[in-house]
């Protein structure tokens, strides 16, 4: 059975020659196979929770499907783990009629590491794509202060990261009338699953696009995250480090502001500055 973390006795050494037996806490991390009218399309490695927002953000950025309506049924597909129990490790989702199926080039025939969204692809051109949504005319802007305050307030909801010190973290916010709000955090053992996490459930619970909203993350800016949230209609996405140049790119080319190196100190606004007060 799939967990969200598992223990494990380690041997903990230390320079002055202690040696001392211990438990320790470890993400869990398994494969998930996302299946589309009973077709596999990807596998990847990821922290069991949350798999079918996962699977409908993961789809969602890959451009198969726009919002919830376009999910008929969605449900895991009965296995048997190496310990005699049902795994939860196969995710199959049926399209609403009408919404075309995936194309065969989107297919990936290699697995996908916790740490690639993107691997496997058939070309750059395949998720280089414009979202749907317009980020230009999303000018809603946030204080610093706030923008600053996000890294610590992702921090404080990261309850698996607290066990384990071995997952990334996503965090959705959105404007209302005290600033901005945290509506959604996820965590996983990949950066890119914590923002499908994130994104499936705000096609679930509110629909896209998402404006003015803020898109906090633990870890880098990849090219990839910069595709989710722009794919989600997304305006600002914040990381705690470094932007790719690819990233950067790509957000400017899509009018999307995009910060790194947010320590709570300070900030770096490598696009989209009018949306920094």
């Amino acid at each position: 059975m799939v967990k969200v973390t598992q223990r494990r006795r380690v041997t903990r050494l230390s320079a002055d020659g202690g040696v001392r037996e211990r438990a320790d806490v470890l993400a869990g991390e398994e494969p998930l196979e996302i299946r589309v009218g009973g077709r596999s399309l990807s596998v990847t490695m990821r922290t069991p929770g949350d798999d079918f927002d996962m699977a409908v953000g993961f789809l969602h950025g890959e451009g198969l499907l726009v919002g919830w309506e376009d999910v008929a049924q969605i449900d895991y597909r009965s296995g048997i783990g190496a310990d005699g129990q049902r795994d939860y490790n196969v995710v199959d989702l049926t399209l609403a009629e009408g919404v075309p199926p995936p194309d065969a080039s989107l297919e990936r025939h290699v697995y996908t590491s916790s740490s690639c969204g993107v691997c496997g692809t058939s070309s750059i051109e395949a998720v280089r794509r414009v979202g749907r949504h317009d980020l230009v005319d999303d000018d809603e802007a946030h204080p610093l202060a706030e923008l600053l305050a996000l890294p610590d307030r992702l921090r404080e909801g990261q309850t698996v990261f607290d066990r384990t010190g071995g997952v990334h973290a996503a965090g959705l916010f959105l404007p209302g009338d005290e600033g901005l709000g945290l509506a959604c955090l996820r965590e996983d053992v990949g950066r890119h699953n914590a923002v499908d996490k994130v994104v499936g459930w705000a096609i679930r619970e509110r629909g896209m696009p998402l404006r003015g909203a803020v898109l906090q993350v633990s870890g880098r800016a990849s090219f990839e995250l910069v595709q989710k949230a722009a794919m989600a209609g997304i305006p600002t996405l914040s990381a705690v480090s470094a932007p790719s140049s690819l990233a950067a790119e790509l957000a400017e080319d899509l009018g999307m502001t995009l910060v790194g190196f947010n320590r709570g100190s300070s900030l770096n606004v490598y696009t989209g500055r009018q949306r920094v007060r």
